[in-house]
């Protein structure tokens, strides 16, 4: 069991059911994402599972320079801010450098450092100094066990809030795999651990200007990691993830999200009552 800690209304890690972090790669315009958010609102209440909306402003790390960004920070965040007043549904975004900190920590409820950029000592820094809560994805080319010095990092300013989130390792040229010893050793840190369903089917520069994806393979990963323990999913949803402007070919379909959250639900409850 994890230690606990709260974003907005949710109760993350402890003993608490899966909170699932859900929501379209990137803001492609208002509508797709207030639509996606209403869905995943009520997907996520009807099975009886915690929502908190992930949807970037920025995606800073595409393949191609041609590749859609998002509408940026400015813009991005009026988006976010705008749909948790609305829906009343809190939201997570990722920050890119210490500079765009100050403003994303005065709309969203808890803040995202991407696994390319964990290890910036200042970026980490700067988000806890915020005394939000912050997930932190482990890089694809860190071990579990690396994961504690980003830990150490970000609780030598004193908040604990801080989340891990596993999105598959390296393996060879564009293709990730998820060793799912890692779990229960980051978990041994005493911070809730999410898995990234989609993310871990990623086939990163796969498609040459872009990255492909295996969403076939979410429902067989995620049942897994819920099996072996975790405190939450993150997963990447769009209403047609084949005209998505980032990351489609490992994004879910919204539709198919209920059937795969059940599944997760029923495992999760069985876990933590064994």
């Amino acid at each position: 069991m994890t230690g606990e800690i709260t974003i907005a209304d949710i109760k993350l890690g402890g003993n608490n059911p899966l909170c699932i972090i859900a929501g379209p790669c990137v803001i492609e315009n208002a509508d797709m994402v207030f639509h996606t958010a209403e869905k995943l609102k009520e997907i996520c209440s009807t099975i009886g599972l915690s929502l908190l909306f992930k949807s970037s402003y920025d995606k800073a790390n595409r393949t191609s320079l041609s590749s859609f960004r998002g509408p940026g920070v400015d813009m991005g965040l009026r988006i976010l801010s705008d749909l948790r007043s609305r829906l009343h549904v809190p939201v997570i975004s990722d920050i890119h450098s210490v500079e765009e900190v100050k403003p994303a920590s005065e709309v969203l409820d808890a803040l995202q450092i991407p696994a390319f950029l964990c290890r910036q000592t200042d970026l980490i820094l700067a988000a806890s100094n915020t005394g939000k809560p912050v997930n932190i994805k482990k890089g694809q080319f860190l071990g579990p066990w690396d994961v504690k010095n980003i830990i150490d990092k970000f609780t030598s300013t004193g908040n604990q809030n801080i989340f891990i989130t596993e999105r598959g390792s390296s393996f060879g040229y564009n293709n990730l795999v998820v060793d799912f010893r890692g779990f229960p050793i980051m978990r041994s840190f005493g911070h809730p651990v999410i898995f990234d369903v989609t993310h871990s089917l990623q086939l990163p520069g796969g498609m040459g200007k872009s990255s492909g994806g295996q969403r076939e393979f979410a429902e067989p990963l995620a049942r897994a990691a819920v099996s072996v323990g975790v405190d939450g999913l993150f997963i990447e949803v769009h209403p047609d993830p084949d005209k998505a402007l980032c990351d489609g070919p490992n994004m879910i379909r919204l539709d198919a999200l209920g059937k795969l959250l059940k599944t997760c639900r029923d495992l999760d409850e069985l876990i933590r009552v064994s």
